[in-house]
């Protein structure tokens, strides 16, 4: 089975951190770029970021630049998603998924194979 799995998600105040994990099991990661998704209720599912299969080019939404960072460790077998000042209005499902396109802009779902089920983020006082 290929599976990727989010944890790392939880409640935290406006301004605090979380870091995402995204493990993968069944296939590694090695030649997959992995893409950072997120989706509000009543709201489309967006592209937040990507990182490529060697980390060395990372692509951000202008809502989350300087904010949010992916990063992988290939040999873990596992991608992260560090979000720093988190705002209210990041509040949301965060899903990771994994592709063998190219990261070269904000990711789009439909250039991505494999899905996690997602983790719930929630920004509030």
């Amino acid at each position: 089975q290929l599976q990727l799995v989010e944890s790392g998600g939880g409640l935290v105040q406006p301004g605090g951190s979380l870091r995402l994990s995204c493990a993968a099991s069944g296939f590694t990661l090695d030649y997959y770029a992995i893409g950072w998704f997120r989706q509000a209720p009543g709201k489309e599912r967006e592209g937040v970021a990507c990182i490529s299969n060697s980390g060395g080019t990372t692509n951000y939404a202008d809502s989350v630049k300087g904010r949010f960072t992916p990063s992988r460790d290939n040999a873990k077998n596992t991608a992260y998603l560090r979000m720093n000042s988190l705002k209210p209005e990041d509040t949301a499902v965060y899903f990771c998924a994994a592709s063998r396109r190219r990261c070269t802009s904000v990711p789009m779902t439909g250039s991505y194979d494999y899905w996690g089920q997602g983790t719930q983020v929630t920004v509030s006082s």
